[in-house]
């Protein structure tokens, strides 16, 4: 029994030896590829510079900026290079230091963890893109040399109204202020051209929401396979009706861009930048609903009628915008009839300011 007792504590002496060797000599590792790491940001800041000089002697030759505006580059560039090299030579000698101090006392989770989680809404991540929701990325992800296809959230808000056959559209039988249109989507953008990006395809998937509030105390009433527009028999305190739709909207995008190299990688940004899109949009109807608010007999009255109304099941339509930055003048017009059946064609048409989150 007491050998055997002695033989158990000889062994978890031993096995606790050999796993702080081992968490040791990680640490020791991981040290000697922070040091490897130094010269390596080093020689990445001064092949970046060295890129960034070649290309202000190339501006310089073709005359496009001054012998005056080449030196103040070029220092702008080799100042910015070397506090590049400070900073990042700083935050690996403090990584350094603290496995040093903490050698004996890091768990190796610490030392051999891959992967972070980042968490937030909007905000742009290393690569440029927007983190929503939780993401979990390697520590040192490798950016691919070359991104062809983003993705961003856009949106869309704005004035409705409608185009009516043969008529004018200032004897319109809606309120202007008060017909309103809301869009939601989420696009992908691919740069059509391997070498240049003057010329984009943004294609995705988008909510739309059609309002439209008429004038004179109407509303709509389905009579047979027609609607049509009839005085309600009490006072509107409000009259709106809304189409919910569900659509792929392909736009071809143009407009100048900036070529940004980062050295083993480069992006093409439209940031500050004017961009064009040209298209269209197809899609179903989703629903179709009115509501009406109003007094009868003194008390107050709210109803919510969902029915097909004869609206058209199909919706297609053009539409473009012109954005600087991130916002830009948005306009879209169905080709489809709201009412399919109608004798008298009437189309939806919005104009508002589109967000994309590029």
């Amino acid at each position: 029994m007491i050998y055997t007792t002695a033989l158990a504590m000889w062994l978890g002496t031993t096995v606790a030896i050999i796993a702080q060797e081992n968490q040791d000599q990680k640490v020791d590792d991981t040290i000697e590829i922070l040091m490897n790491k130094k010269e390596v940001a080093v020689q990445e800041e001064k092949e970046a510079l060295r890129k960034e000089v070649e290309a202000i002697n190339k501006k310089l030759e073709e005359k496009s900026i001054s012998t005056e505006e080449a030196i103040e580059l070029k220092n702008k560039a080799a100042e910015k290079r070397a506090l590049n090299i400070e900073n990042r030579l700083a935050i690996l000698d403090n990584q350094i230091e603290f496995l040093e101090r903490n050698e004996h006392e890091i768990g190796t989770d610490i030392i051999e963890s891959e992967t972070s989680i980042l968490i937030g809404i909007g905000q742009k991540d290393m690569d440029d893109d927007r983190v929503l929701g939780v993401k979990i990325r390697k520590r040192n992800p490798k950016n691919p040399f070359d991104r062809r296809t983003t993705s961003h959230l856009n949106m869309a808000v704005g004035l409705n109204n409608v185009i009516t056959q043969g008529e004018s559209f200032d004897n319109s039988e809606f309120k202007i202020g008060g017909s309103r249109f809301f869009e939601l989507g989420y696009s992908f953008k691919t740069r059509v051209f391997k070498n240049s990006n003057w010329l984009r395809l943004k294609y995705g998937l988008s909510f739309q929401f059609n309002g439209l509030k008429p004038i004179d105390n109407q509303y709509f009433v389905e009579n047979g396979n027609q609607t049509e527009l009839q005085t309600f028999p009490f006072d509107l305190k409000k009259s709106k009706f809304r189409m919910d739709n569900l659509v792929v909207p392909v736009f071809f995008e143009f407009g100048p861009s900036e070529k940004k190299d980062f050295g083993d990688y480069f992006r093409y940004s439209t940031y500050r930048k004017i961009s064009i899109g040209l298209g269209g949009y197809a899609g179903l109807n989703l629903n179709t609903r009115q509501k009406l608010k109003y007094r009868e007999d003194g008390r107050r009255r709210k109803d919510k009628i969902k029915q097909s109304y004869n609206t058209s099941n199909l919706v297609y339509g053009i539409s473009g915008y012109i954005s600087w930055k991130e916002v830009g003048l948005y306009a879209k017009y169905d080709l489809n009839p709201i009412f399919k059946d109608n004798p008298i064609k009437q189309r939806n048409i919005s104009v508002g300011l589109r967000y994309d989150w590029n």
